[in-house]
């Protein structure tokens, strides 16, 4: 499906792209701290919610 050199790009792109992300994460980390305080309970809620609606659906399909 893909030429080896396609996927060799895909690699180093994502490898680069996956470097670059964490250099800009730890960059700001101070900031997330400050701004973003109770986002994981967000999170987990969101998360939470998503379980709950997925064991809801396959409860009801019985």
């Amino acid at each position: 499906m893909f030429s080896q050199g396609q996927l060799i790009f895909g690699v180093l792109f994502f490898i680069a792209f996956a470097i670059f992300i964490g250099f800009s994460y730890r960059k700001d980390l101070k900031l997330h701290k400050k701004y973003y305080k109770g986002s994981l309970w967000i999170l987990l809620g969101f998360i939470t919610f998503v379980i709950v609606l997925f064991f809801l659906k396959s409860w009801l399909q019985n």
